[in-house]
């Protein structure tokens, strides 16, 4: 596990989703194994929202949410953190933009921006996506979004709003 090159803890978001099985279920035991990581702690979790899936494959509606940690992992390990929970959990990449038990994505680290193999910080396209900005911006508004705007901002002239359910 790589931690951040001066030890400072760096505030960082992340979004999670599942629509296969006991969605609840699927969230929190990624929020649980994600606590239990040596260098994260996890500070806020917004609610769940459940919302219709995204891209080309009929599948059944998300549960999403964000949640903001504390971290000293660096972006690397913080994103090899998370798709070793994915795995743990039992999610297998097999279709793009398809179901899934879980996926859990590194929306912002910090301010910093990360162009890296397999790895982009902050996640491109959350600032078009309802489904990530409703939740982060519930417990981050203030969020970067790495083009100039927060998630509060971005969420203002977000569509699909509508389409967004707290549960």
């Amino acid at each position: 596990m790589t931690e951040t090159g001066n030890g400072d803890l760096v505030r960082a978001a992340l979004g999670l989703g599942s629509n296969i099985g006991d969605t609840r279920a699927h969230l929190d035991a990624a929020l649980a194994a994600l606590a239990a990581t040596p260098g994260l702690v996890v500070v806020a979790r917004s609610s769940d929202y459940r919302t219709p899936p995204w891209g080309p494959v009929p599948q059944d509606d998300y549960r999403n949410a964000c949640v903001v940690i504390e971290t000293r992992l660096s972006p690397r390990a913080l994103l090899d953190r998370c798709l070793v929970v994915e795995r743990e959990l039992g999610r297998v990449r097999d279709i793009r933009w398809g179901p899934r038990i879980i996926d859990i994505d590194v929306l912002v680290y910090g301010k910093e921006t990360v162009e890296e193999e397999g790895l982009t910080i902050p996640h491109p396209r959350m600032g078009e996506r309802a489904f990530v900005l409703v939740p982060l911006a519930e417990i981050w508004p203030d969020a970067p979004l790495g083009d100039g705007r927060t998630a509060s901002q971005a969420l203002a002239t977000c569509p699909g709003q509508d389409e967004i359910r707290e549960i």
